[in-house]
């Protein structure tokens, strides 16, 4: 089942407290367009149909039109269903990662940056969160209070040694903006459209310096989220589908540019209990890029998604290729993508995790021989008390 068009019926953020509702004002009739993003940080009220929509506060009504299905440089203001669903007024190619998103108990917000250097030899993931999604010790304290555990995960991959970071921090340690997120001596910030980073981090297990500057330029911006389940309670958004990066670190001393990627996760819920499982994977391809993203739903069928995006970030939905499995993980977590001819190779692993795995993956798609970064997640094993004992060898809390 292809749902991310599914209707958004319920609350990621605190003004609306209501539950779902279940009448069929709140049910459109089958699949509807994706959502757009204005980079405020309230929930705009009324139309439950719309609720996931992130808007400025106090903002009007936008004028009556329509929006054609992917065609977000259209009239951005009014879905076929009816439902408000583009920024009044402005560019909607503005629209940021909104850092100051309310995120209610339970719930989580996530900004995920990846990069490939030019040669290959280098890789990287950086990712903030508000609410740390695996944090141990979120669960542990039932996940009342999401700004008192944040935290960036920095990971750089080379081709001798890999450093990585995640140490969750306290709410006394945590400012935010709507362009500026500091979590302890790391900020991330949008400056005129790029995606700055200034990392102050200290590696783990084995305690190094992590110290420089990363910037995400993106090539064009995508201002719509989707919706990932009916009840509306998570969402991603592809925020820069291609990008380029420049790697600028003292320690360990790097220099190197490349390809990259920006998006953003929400959740109003833990998100093992809307979802089981899920691979995701994003090319950077001739013409744009391409993202393949399937889920396994507890309380819906299937998600399956593939989104090919053109240079301006403007993007088609396509049926989605073939599936193609992967070899398993060293710790027997098994993986999968999707291909035109059902084949794919994993070329180079990046995370090796009991519940979680990143990497590059060979393989085609829409007729491109592509190389992509790929994930897996299991989240029944992210959410075996075990698998949280050993976090925290490598997620000190500070």
């Amino acid at each position: 089942m292809r749902g991310n068009l599914l209707p958004n019926a319920g609350a990621i953020w605190p003004e609306n407290r209501k539950e779902p509702g279940l009448d069929s004002a709140n049910h459109a009739r089958g699949f509807r367009d994706p959502l757009s993003v204005d980079s405020g940080s309230a929930l705009w009220p009324g139309d439950a149909r719309v609720e996931s929509v992130v808007r400025a506060g106090g903002i009007q009504d936008p004028a009556a039109g329509s929006l054609s299905r992917g065609g977000q440089r259209s009239s951005w203001t009014r879905s076929a269903d009816g439902g408000a669903v583009g920024p009044p007024g402005g560019d909607a190619s503005d629209a940021g990662p909104c850092f100051d998103q309310e995120v209610v108990p339970g719930g989580y917000a996530w900004w995920y940056v990846d990069a490939i250097s030019d040669d290959g030899q280098h890789g990287l993931t950086v990712i903030a969160f508000v609410g740390s999604v695996f944090s141990p010790y979120y669960a542990w304290a039932g996940r009342r209070d999401p700004l008192d555990h944040c935290a960036f995960n920095v990971a750089l991959y080379g081709p001798r040694a890999s450093l990585w970071s995640m140490s969750e921090r306290r709410r006394s340690a945590v400012a935010r903006s709507r362009d500026t997120l500091a979590i302890g001596g790391t900020t991330a910030s949008w400056e005129r459209g790029a995606f700055v980073l200034d990392i102050h981090e200290r590696a783990a297990p084995i305690p190094r310096r992590i110290r420089g500057r990363i910037t995400v330029h993106p090539e064009a911006i995508n201002p719509l989220p989707f919706v990932l389940e009916e009840r509306g309670r998570h969402w991603w958004r592809c925020l820069a589908p291609r990008a380029r990066v420049t790697v600028e670190m003292d320690a360990p001393a790097l220099r190197w540019n490349g390809s990259g990627y920006l998006d953003q996760n929400a959740g109003a819920e833990p998100i093992e209990q809307a979802f089981s499982e899920w691979t995701w994977s994003r090319a950077a391809t001739r013409d744009g890029a391409t993202i393949i993203y399937d889920a396994v739903r507890r309380r819906e069928p299937p998600l399956s998604l593939a989104l090919v995006f053109d240079r301006n970030a403007r993007f088609d939905e396509r049926p989605s290729p073939p599936p193609a499995r992967l070899p398993h993980t060293r710790w027997r977590l098994a993986r999968t993508t999707r291909s035109d001819e059902g084949r794919a190779s994993a070329i180079r692993s990046f995370e090796d995790t009991p519940f979680y795995s990143r990497g590059l993956v060979a393989h085609t798609v829409f007729g491109e021989n592509v190389e992509s970064v790929h994930e897996s997640l299991s989240l029944d094993r992210f959410a075996n008390p075990l698998v949280r004992l050993m976090l925290p060898f490598r997620m000190p809390r500070l």
